[in-house]
């Protein structure tokens, strides 16, 4: 087609990318560092500050969220000119795409055609939203349609499409051979897409937290508000994102410079390009990141020995400076709130609840249908193999794209009026949000899944006949699902009382513009643990909490769930100096 560059990128290129990158992550890592002190100050203050009883009545699942393995035959459009080649795919479990020349070479053990990590892609079925995405790449004129024949390979209909396509990645184009093979593929490499965002937002690690308190920071630093979409994916994937957007203009704009031909066909060339220079950007950072762990260990290892030595000292100090804090913006921010929050806080709780409620109804519906297929194999047959497959494919529910896509579905409900309630805050999260309601469904199902068969296999021996071990797993049934009730409407205020906050929070903290100083930071280990400007976030925080807590008071049955969020994972501080864990679970940017 002639849209091709000669190289990708030279060695002039390459050397500036290297430079960036190494700018950015000198910019980046102390941000790092403030917030790995941070970090262990509040692991260490949750853990010897008043502990709140055991929230959680199902037992968790100790399986790792995965993407149930999918492979078979598409086409896949490659080379220049671009052409539909059949291939074999195979979709990893840790959400890699590999595709291969033909499945005897799969089988052999040979090298991939090709692979993909599928972090940041969009997946589209629609060719002509497809070729809309390219028309808007890369507008064409009436001379450039002059000058070269359009890609006529994607001109004319594709069945059964899939379309993986990405700001600064090369397009991924294959279609199916069925529509029942297009949909499973489809639910399948949705579910990779999610794992392979959120694997740092499941972490429950301080190194995890502190490296996404510091990516807001960062962001924050350079003028970019909100943004919790750009926190997706791995460390290394992260940064390099973070500085594609930045590149991105002026990378585009070299490279159609670069390019022969018109329209779509230079669009698909221009990704190409995008994607090597992507691949130089996230193997520095990944190089950069692996230099940096060392530190790190050694880091966190003294932060703790440091910060248990001087907790009291330094509790003590941050109560003194959160009180002369408070006392200095409670007016302004009372303002702020009544002003640009209190006129919207009830639709936008409202709007996050009935997503949630909706998601874990089905949840709830999808759990019964599974625990009363195996109680009927019970009684048909309580030692054959069916039964034995039907007790596997029932421990899979929560991995099967299939069976959760019903509940996948109900996260998606409202997202538009969620998205239209949440613009005047400037919120750029709407997928990290959903994905995060997603998240939640597939660990409460495999929660639920883990205590049904636990508690089944505590209960049912061998003495027992097939009505009575039918009886028996009835009374499990009942019992799992009152814990399903407990932990779902637990969960439910959560998610509602971290996503008001991720909302609203960074909101707030803009308007009130500059903070007062007070004092000093105090130093740990070279790192400043206590900071001014960390104090000041977290008692905004915490008087924004009281807002949001005091709306979610006028649900009923709401209040007494947000007096115990318990996982405790986002410290709150008293006056006194004393951890409280009645707050949030997810937290935002503390002590920074």
């Amino acid at each position: 087609m002639g849209a091709r560059p000669s190289i990708p990128l030279d060695k002039r290129q390459q050397q500036q990318l290297r430079g960036q990158v190494d700018s950015m992550l000198r910019a980046f890592l102390p941000c790092y560092r403030r917030q790995l002190a941070a970090a262990v100050l509040r692991q260490i203050s949750r853990e010897l500050g008043p502990q709140e009883p055991a929230g959680c009545q199902l037992s968790p699942t100790r399986k790792l969220p995965r993407v149930r393995e999918h492979q078979g035959p598409l086409t896949l459009l490659r080379g220049h000119p671009p052409q539909w080649q059949p291939t074999f795919c195979v979709l990893r479990g840790d959400g890699r795409l590999e595709w291969f020349s033909q499945k005897e070479e799969y089988e052999s053990g040979g090298r991939p055609l090709g692979c993909a990590a599928l972090t940041g892609y969009k997946l589209l079925t629609s060719q002509r939203e497809y070729l809309c995405l390219l028309d808007d790449l890369c507008p064409s004129s009436p001379g450039d349609l002059a000058q070269e024949e359009p890609l006529r390979v994607l001109e004319e209909p594709v069945s059964f499409a899939l379309f993986l396509v990405h700001p600064f990645r090369a397009h991924l184009c294959f279609r199916a051979g069925t529509r029942g093979a297009q949909r499973a593929w489809r639910l399948n490499l949705q579910g990779a897409i999610r794992l392979r965002a959120t694997v740092l937002q499941r972490s429950r690690a301080p190194a995890a937290r502190a490296f996404l308190d510091a990516v807001q920071l960062y962001r924050r630093r350079r003028g970019f508000a909100g943004g919790e979409d750009a926190t997706l994916g791995s460390d290394a994937e992260v940064l390099s994102a973070e500085l594609m957007r930045e590149l991105l203009p002026g990378l585009r704009s070299q490279a159609l410079r670069g390019l022969r031909g018109a329209g779509r066909a230079r669009a698909r060339a221009c990704a190409e390009f995008l994607d090597a220079v992507h691949a130089a950007v996230l193997a520095r950072a990944s190089a950069g990141l692996r230099a940096f762990q060392p530190e790190k260990d050694a880091l966190l290892a003294a932060l703790e020995r440091t910060a248990r030595a001087e907790l009291e000292h330094i509790l003590r100090e941050r109560a003194l400076r959160a009180r002369r804090l408070e006392a200095e913006i409670q007016d302004a921010l009372e303002a702020c709130l009544c002003r640009m929050v209190d006129p919207q806080l009830s639709q936008l709780t409202l709007a996050l609840l009935s997503p949630v409620e909706a998601t874990l109804g089905a949840v709830r519906t999808l759990l019964i249908r599974g625990m009363d297929r195996l109680s009927h194999h019970l009684r048909k047959n309580p030692s054959g193999p069916r039964l034995r497959r039907e007790v596997y494919d029932f421990g899979e529910m929560p991995w099967d794209p299939e069976l959760m896509q019903t509940c996948y579905r109900e996260a998606e409900r409202n997202r538009s009026r969620l998205a239209q309630l949440a613009e005047p805050f400037g919120f750029l999260g709407m997928q990290s949000l959903v994905f995060g309601a997603q998240d939640l469904a597939q660990q409460l199902m495999a929660d639920a899944v883990t205590t049904f068969l636990q508690l089944a296999d505590q209960c049912l021996t061998s003495g027992l006949d097939c009505g009575q071990a039918a009886e028996q797993l009835e009374k499990v049934r009942g019992l799992v699902l009152k814990k399903l009730a407990s932990d779902g409407e637990s969960a439910r205020w959560r998610f509602t009382q971290d996503w008001l906050l991720g909302i609203l929070w960074p909101f707030v903290w803009t308007q009130l513009g500059e903070q007062p100083e007070v004092d000093g930071d105090i130093p740990a280990m070279g790192c400043q643990v206590l900071t001014t400007e960390g104090v000041c976030r977290d008692v905004i925080r915490g008087l924004l909490l009281q807002r949001i807590d005091g709306e979610l008071r006028k649900i009923p049955g709401a209040w007494d769930r947000t007096c115990t969020l318990a996982d405790g994972s986002s410290a709150q501080w008293t006056p006194e100096g004393v951890v409280s864990t009645a707050t949030s679970s997810r937290e935002v940017t503390q002590g920074e």
